[in-house]
C-alpha cells in the first residue's frame, strides 16, 4: 500500500505545475458557473435579444404610425372597419371568397361543386 501511495506522490509531485495548469482549464473552461461556455451561452442569447428588441422596435413604430393614422383620418378607422370586421354601409353588400376547405362530408361536397363551377 505504502508503494501505490509513494508512487502516486512522486508522480503528483513531479507534474504539479501540469496538473494545476490542467484542473485551472478545465474550471475556468467548463466547471465554473463563470466559465467559458457559459460566457458563449450568454452571448448567444444576447444576440438573440437583441434581435427581438429590434423586431419588436419596428412593430412600435408600424403601430405608432397606424394609430396616428386612426388619429388623423376618419376614412383609415372605416378602412379597418370594413377589412377586418367586415363591417358595411346600409347600401352595401359583402361578399367573403375563401379558398380553405371543409372537412366535414357535406361541406366536402359543396366546395367540390363550388370548384368545378369555378373551373
Amino acid at each position: 500500500m505504502s508503494s501505490k501511495f509513494a508512487y502516486v506522490w512522486g508522480v503528483l509531485s513531479r507534474y504539479k505545475y501540469l496538473i494545476t495548469v490542467v484542473v485551472g482549464v478545465a474550471v475556468v473552461g467548463f466547471i465554473d458557473e463563470n466559465s467559458y461556455m457559459k460566457r458563449i451561452q450568454y452571448d448567444l442569447q444576447i444576440g438573440q435579444m437583441k434581435e427581438e428588441i429590434r423586431k419588436y422596435n419596428i412593430q412600435n413604430e408600424q403601430s405608432t404610425r397606424a394609430l396616428d393614422e386612426l388619429k388623423r383620418n376618419p376614412k383609415a378607422i372605416q378602412k379597418i372597419a370594413r377589412e377586418r370586421y367586415f363591417m358595411k354601409a346600409d347600401d352595401e353588400d359583402i361578399y367573403v371568397l375563401s379558398s380553405d376547405r371543409q372537412v366535414s362530408d357535406g361541406m366536402q361536397t359543396t366546395t367540390k361543386e363550388f370548384d368545378e363551377a369555378t373551373q
